[in-house]
């Protein structure tokens, strides 16, 4: 069974690999990964935060529609794309998995059409203007070797100082 992986373990800064082929170790990899999100009480995760470098990255079954949550199906998204970011940048406080009690206010684009691969290995499109399109542009940066504490204003850094500084002294380990 895989865990989930700290900062600053190196594997949080590469840019993952395609995923050539779906077969049994992606499907079970997704599997895993959705266990260890709901686990830890994520909405999303990404491969490298399990200590694999592929272009995968899992969402939960909810969605918000206005201030309802509805339910949907977890979903595994293999290759993704953003195909669209629309609006003005907007602020909003996030957290990481990966950077556990570490939280700050991060800019991203409130509208987003994402592409991506299913474990079908069909294409699917989906569109958002709530909080999985954050989450979709969070997760995608997990994949491109970038975590929040890149994105987070100056002063959220210094605020977070400590509490990174603790996670790095123990090398990502628990």
């Amino acid at each position: 069974m895989r865990h989930l992986v700290l900062h600053p373990k190196p594997v949080l800064r590469c840019r993952a690999d395609p995923i050539d082929s779906i077969d049994s170790a992606i499907e079970t990899l997704a599997a895993q990964m959705i266990e260890i999100m709901k686990k830890e009480h994520g909405i999303g995760l990404a491969a490298p935060q399990v200590g694999v470098s592929k272009r995968m990255f899992v969402t939960e079954g909810v969605a918000v529609d206005g201030s309802e949550e509805v339910p949907s199906p977890d979903r595994v998204f293999i290759n993704p794309t953003i195909l669209l970011v629309d609006g003005q940048l907007e602020a909003l406080e996030e957290g990481c998995l990966s950077l556990p009690d570490i939280r700050g206010s991060v800019r991203r684009q409130p509208h987003v059409i994402i592409e991506a691969t299913g474990l079908d290995g069909k294409r699917f499109m989906l569109e958002s203007s709530d909080l999985m399109a954050r989450c979709w542009q969070h997760e995608i940066d997990h994949l491109d070797g970038v975590l929040i504490i890149d994105r987070m204003s100056v002063i959220d850094r210094i605020v977070n100082r400590k509490r990174l500084r603790a996670l790095e002294r123990c090398g990502g380990e628990d």
